[in-house]
Order: structure tokens, then C-alpha cells, then sequence
């Protein structure tokens, strides 16, 4: 389907790009004078969201190769794969913003902050992720 095989490459690259110059502070003016922004709590949720839901339809829904035969599962495994873990890492960074109680020694916060920690090198591979898949789109794993 190509529709998803768009998707999700455009959203890895947007999450891969959020993750590395996400730091940096809100200086546009624009950003300012539209009430939006890419750092918003809400905006994380959607994307967290519709990056997971896509990252595990990639999984059902695999594109074709070149001889016309879909491998499921494997066929796109890794964008599918990144797709869940960077819907997990934003879903959970919200969390943490707007969850009072937090127990630090739950194994999925140490899990969640482990990702967080790492966040500018888990973006480099989303990046690099969608990159390769949007130029290889029927290689297999790809």
C-alpha cells in the first residue's frame, strides 16, 4: 500500500528531525504569533500516536517487491519496527510531562528514560531509516 509506505516514511523523517534539533529553544516569531509549535505536548501525542499506528500497520501491510510478491512481516521490519519505537519514545515523553506520580523504579520508566537519554541518536536512525527506505522501497527489511 502506498499510502503508508508514504507515511511512514514522512513521518520517521519528521520524528528523526524532532529528535535531533528538537532542544533547540522557540525562537521564530512565527511559531510564536501562530500559537503552534513543534514542541507542544499535543502535537507529540498526535504524531506519537499516528507513528505507532503506522509503524504496526507497516507490519500488516508490507509493500511489494520488484517480482510482485509481498514477504510479510519481514518485508518492511525495520521501518516498521522504528515507526513503534519512535511512537513509544513521544507517547511516553508525554507521559512523564503530564504524569504526577511517576514510579522510578518501574522496569518501563527505565526502559522509557533509556530512550529519552539517547533520543538525538535514536533520531540520526530514524533519519537514516526513512531515507533508505524512501530510495530501497522493496528491498527486503527495508
Amino acid at each position: 500500500m502506498l499510502q503508508l509506505y508514504f507515511i511512514s516514511v514522512v513521518l520517521n523523517g519528521i520524528i528523526g528531525f524532532l529528535f535531533v534539533f528538537g532542544d533547540a529553544e522557540e525562537k521564530d516569531s512565527i511559531e510564536k504569533s501562530m500559537k503552534f509549535s513543534f514542541l507542544s505536548g499535543g502535537f507529540h501525542l498526535i504524531l506519537g500516536i499516528l507513528t505507532a499506528l503506522t509503524g504496526f500497520l507497516k507490519f500488516l501491510l508490507p509493500i511489494k517487491n520488484s517480482s510482485g510478491n509481498t514477504i510479510y512481516v519481514f518485508g518492511d521490519f525495520i521501518p516498521a519496527v522504528a515507526g513503534i519505537a519512535a511512537g513509544f519514545i513521544l507517547l511516553f515523553g508525554f507521559y512523564r510531562e503530564h504524569s504526577a506520580n511517576i514510579d522510578s523504579e518501574n522496569d518501563l520508566d527505565r526502559i522509557g528514560k533509556t530512550f529519552l537519554h539517547n533520543k538525538k541518536i535514536i533520531g540520526f536512525i530514524l533519519i537514516a531509516v526513512a531515507l533508505l527506505h524512501f530510495l530501497f522501497p522493496t528491498a527486503l527489511l527495508l
